[in-house]
């Protein structure tokens, strides 16, 4: 990738989210795990949840294995994660994969608009997904990380 295309796609807002992942470590004793993998770049990211009593999202860590995108996608799905259930986070992931297709305006997720710039970039679409689709994974699990 050229500096000037990096420039475009690395942007500060971007890398200043991918360090903010820092604050939502994974924490073993979090009782669902979910994991996703993107094959197109390789990226990973594990993910773990508690839910409040109505099945929302009440704490959640995770671990990291990405571009500077993957992350600040993570940090953003982290910031607003809070009180969301499944049926919000699979609409969420949902819209998102529209969005990245072309098919869809900007996804309705807080600060998604820091990511625009990746969607030129197909081969970043995986890692963009990446902390819905591993939560929608330990939503779906109902299992302790064993």
């Amino acid at each position: 990738m050229s500096v000037a295309r990096a420039a475009v796609l690395y942007t500060p807002q971007v890398l200043a989210l991918a360090t903010g992942l820092a604050a939502w470590p994974l924490d073993p004793s979090l009782p669902l795990t979910g994991a996703a993998r993107a094959p197109s770049c390789g990226s990973s990211l594990t993910l773990g949840l508690e839910l409040d009593g109505e099945g929302r999202i009440a704490r959640l860590g995770m671990r990291s294995h990405a571009c500077a995108i993957g992350q600040a996608a993570a940090a953003l799905f982290a910031e607003a994660a809070h009180g969301r259930d499944r049926a919000a986070v699979a609409a969420a992931e949902r819209e998102i994969a529209a969005w990245l297709a072309g098919d869809e305006p900007l996804p309705d997720w807080p600060g998604f608009a820091a990511l625009e710039p990746a969607r030129a970039y197909p081969a970043r679409h995986g890692a963009i997904l990446l902390a819905w689709r591993a939560a929608l994974s330990a939503l779906s699990s109902g299992e302790a990380p064993g």
